[in-house]
């Protein structure tokens, strides 16, 4: 039993980080940090894994996930020089959540039909569920990134030189 958690794990660990890989490439990730967009989500998609298996809901573990991807992407940003987004955006596709949305498009062109409707009554509130479902991942997954930023900005607002012109009362001449 245990083995069978801690491959499927690996397993799911590999797709993911080959997932981001891919993700990586085509946002245009630097060849030299795309490692560190693999390790970021193979390692995220792991822990949402763990946690669902645990038993956990859906989408504090998405939000946990998303959470352990911000926060070491703003460590990796620092040890490689780049900006985190290069890297959390691809990590973090590997949990959109794509087959509910697919489930609310699906549903909202039979709800076309009153036929349908009629044939299937748990249509209406599939649908209903699986939006909420979507938006509520989408909302964990960038509250998550968001998060790690927040924390560990160095600049304050002070720090930022803006190109404001002087206010009358205060120029000299």
């Amino acid at each position: 039993m245990t083995t069978d958690i801690l491959l499927a794990s690996l397993r799911d660990m590999s797709l993911a980080f080959l997932v981001a890989i891919g993700w990586g490439v085509l946002f245009g990730t630097p060849k030299r940090v795309l490692w560190v967009a693999a390790v970021l989500g193979g390692s995220g998609h792991c822990l949402r894994f763990a946690l669902l298996e645990c038993g956990l809901n859906i989408i504090p573990a998405t939000l946990a996930a998303s959470l352990l991807i911000g926060v070491l992407g703003i460590y990796f940003a620092h040890r490689v020089d780049n900006p985190p987004v290069v890297f959390t955006m691809p990590a973090c596709i590997t949990m959109i959540p794509g087959m509910y949305a697919y489930r609310s498009m699906l549903g909202g062109i039979k709800i076309t039909s009153e036929r349908m409707i009629e044939e299937d009554p748990t249509l209406i509130p599939d649908i209903a569920h699986n939006i909420t479902l979507t938006f509520s991942l989408l909302a964990a997954l960038a509250i998550g990134i968001s998060v790690g930023v927040l924390l560990f900005r160095k600049r304050s607002v002070r720090d930022i030189n803006l190109p404001v012109p002087p206010l009358p009362w205060n120029s000299r001449t």
